[in-house]
């Protein structure tokens, strides 16, 4: 009887226990291994696309990719809050804004410079607390240019941002994904060694919609999904201090549960955050909660 997965013939195909790490037999998929003339165009088998390789003088220990569903839950915010965080707890971190057609963490880290090259690369501009951030808005000529690419272009920068940008040395980079699902997310995730993603939402009863979605897309790609973060989860009152839960009773615990996920952090409406967003000072915003949610992300990495 032949084997699914072998051209040898075996005796009982149970033989097979398809780990090929301990098989000596040839089939037809290891053959193909050690004939790859790596052009993927004329080949049939189903290889995952190579990593791409980061900037020679780089030296990035870790990437998180920042993702939301849908837009409007606050998924740059957060993204710049747990970078802001990250350094000051004393760790090297970047934001690549992945983020081609809506780009808003210059914007929220105040920075006005653009970027520069030097002999090594693209330059990534800093925050005041030395969080390297590349965005498209840092290298067009005005910030409220329209981007009006298709799909393939933006994929292309997205690539660009991390072959020929300078990072330096960084400890945790955090990737600020476009809301949704799109050519990035292919792009981000087979071609850069993403160690995980944080999944944003809101607590709506979309959000068990949401956070199946991308529970299913990191399952297709293969990346854990380190937690889910719920933003805007109530409103404090001024005065008497009670939550107003605006949007309901959240659904976001019991999703996370469903799924077996953590809750690394949940953010209520302050109009303080979104003050210092509009003013470029977010890393002005204290919260233990959120740095906090930094620790609880840094032990769920792999490796740590």
């Amino acid at each position: 009887m032949s084997c699914s997965s072998c051209s040898s013939q075996t005796n009982n195909e149970h033989d097979c226990n398809h780990d090929c790490s301990s098989c000596s037999e040839t089939c037809s998929s290891r053959e193909a291994e050690h004939e790859c003339s790596h052009d993927c165009s004329s080949c049939s088998e189903n290889c995952a696309p190579p990593k791409v390789n980061q900037n020679v003088y780089s030296n990035i220990k870790h990437v998180i990719g920042v993702v939301s569903g849908k837009g409007g839950v606050g998924k740059s915010m957060v993204t710049c809050s747990m970078a802001a965080a990250m350094a000051k707890l004393g760790y090297k971190t970047a934001v690549l804004d992945a983020d081609i057609t809506g780009p808003s963490v210059p914007k929220v880290f105040g920075i006005t410079q653009k970027a520069r090259g030097c002999e090594k690369g693209l330059l990534p501009s800093e925050s005041k607390l030395g969080v390297k951030v590349m965005s498209l808005n840092l290298v067009t000529q005005n910030d409220t240019d329209p981007v009006v690419w298709r799909g393939p272009v933006i994929a292309g920068v997205v690539k660009q941002f991390w072959t020929d940008v300078y990072w330096g040395d960084i400890d945790y980079m955090f990737i600020d994904m476009p809301p949704g699902t799109s050519d990035v997310f292919l792009t981000v995730f087979q071609s850069l060694p993403v160690d995980g993603i944080v999944v944003v939402a809101s607590p709506q009863e979309l959000v068990a919609m949401i956070v199946e979605k991308a529970v299913r897309m990191a399952s297709m790609m293969n990346v854990p999904i380190l937690g889910l973060v719920e933003n805007m989860s109530g409103v404090v009152c001024p005065h008497c201090g009670e939550t107003f839960s605006v949007f309901g009773a959240s659904k976001v615990a019991q999703t996370a549960a469903d799924h077996g996920l953590p809750v690394l952090l949940s953010l209520p409406i302050d109009p303080k955050i979104a003050a210092l967003c509009d003013e470029g000072r977010i890393e002005d915003y204290e919260s233990d909660a959120v740095a906090a949610a930094c620790e609880r992300l840094v032990a769920a990495l792999p490796g740590q």
